[in-house]
């Protein structure tokens, strides 16, 4: 019988032709060996499908899986996880690589503690659109060995502040915890990671977190951090609140310290979307932005949050005060406020977000 390797890798590919070879190769290179990768072609327009084929053929740990029209992200880390044989499974992004010693460090570590996650951080590679690195800036967590549910769940939110809770890519998962549960990515937009990570988290008894960033996570097109525009901003990042504060809940760890670090959060996010409503691409007007900030106050899960928010930080402090009084217009000034910082002066602003990083 063939033994099974330790590590499986899926990679869902559609569109990175460029990228791919790199990607593939850093995990190849890596100095523990013991793995298989899955590629997974959701119907990629481009030349990646010959590039899979390429490799598997000289490859006899990687295979190639093709799905005959696109799925989506969830549905290719779906196929590929179906076929997996490792004890361990990563599902790496195909438009980015990773440094040599990354399995090497993830495989040490469960010989430490034999945990059903691994965490670890990332460098964030911002591109402008001549394809050049032009800031990088590492994303690094605290380091932890968790061996009880207790333990594991204290250290979620710190996660979650970290921006590390809701990637799929800088995670090892149980294979055995994901079978046992019947776990599968949704085919939801811009927050399937978070929902699969929460439902796993649910249940996990233990949990290495490593402080080191091996992971290259390319932002590319542009030399801002602001710059990508997404519709549905706030929607998706309510709804990541939510599902936070409803695992809390569940967990009976939902007290007012959970809320005020959450209701923190959520106070960024509301800012953030208030300041993209005034970007053009929004289409909305001053009575537009009006209403959205109205209908947030009269959120229910806001106002259950809002009144225990634990602000770091003096403009935290500014914008949880805001919220705090339901200042429509002073939210609406401190949003066109930061808008502007945004986009007029980005240097003072990217020194602003690694600060609070």
């Amino acid at each position: 019988m063939e033994q099974k390797p330790f590590f499986s890798v899926v990679m869902p590919i559609y569109g990175v032709e460029a990228y791919l070879r790199k990607a593939i190769e850093s995990v190849l290179n890596q100095t523990f060996q013991d793995f298989e990768i899955l590629l997974v072609n959701d119907c990629s327009p481009d030349n990646s499908a010959a590039i899979c084929e390429e490799f598997s053929a000289r490859y006899d740990n990687i295979r190639t899986l093709t799905h005959e029209v696109n799925q989506g992200l969830s549905a290719a880390r779906n196929t590929g996880f179906s076929q997996v044989r490792g004890d361990y499974v990563w599902f790496m992004d195909s438009d980015d690589y990773v440094d040599p010693d990354l399995f090497e460090k993830v495989y040490q570590s469960l010989c430490k503690n034999k945990a059903q996650v691994v965490v670890f951080g990332c460098a964030e590679e911002y591109y402008d659109k001549n394809g050049q690195c032009v800031k990088t800036v590492p994303m690094c967590p605290n380091e932890a060995y968790c061996s009880t549910p207790a333990e594991v769940r204290r250290r979620v939110l710190e996660l979650e502040i970290g921006t590390f809770y809701g990637y799929a890519w800088n995670k090892f998962y149980s294979v055995e915890h994901i079978r046992r549960h019947q776990l599968t990515y949704e085919n939801v937009v811009l927050i399937e990671d978070i929902k699969f990570n929460v439902a796993f988290f649910d249940d996990v008894a233990s949990m290495n977190v490593l402080p080191m960033t091996p992971y290259h996570y390319a932002k590319r097109g542009t030399t801002s951090l602001t710059s990508k525009f997404v519709p549905a901003y706030y929607a998706v990042h309510r709804e990541r609140i939510h599902l936070l504060y409803e695992q809390q809940t569940r967990w009976g760890t939902a007290d007012d310290g959970v809320k005020g670090t959450l209701a923190a959060i959520y106070t960024r996010y509301i800012f953030s979307a208030l300041s993209r409503n005034c970007d053009k691409r929004a289409a909305m007007t001053h009575a537009d932005r009006k209403a959205f900030l109205q209908g947030v106050f009269g959120d229910p899960m806001f106002n259950e949050l809002i009144d225990a928010v634990r602000p770091e930080g003096a403009l935290l402090k500014l914008m949880a005060a805001v919220l705090k009084k339901r200042s429509v217009l002073g939210g609406l000034f401190l949003g066109r406020l930061i808008y502007l910082v945004q986009t007029k002066l980005q240097r003072l602003f990217i020194w602003a977000k690694q600060a609070r990083k």
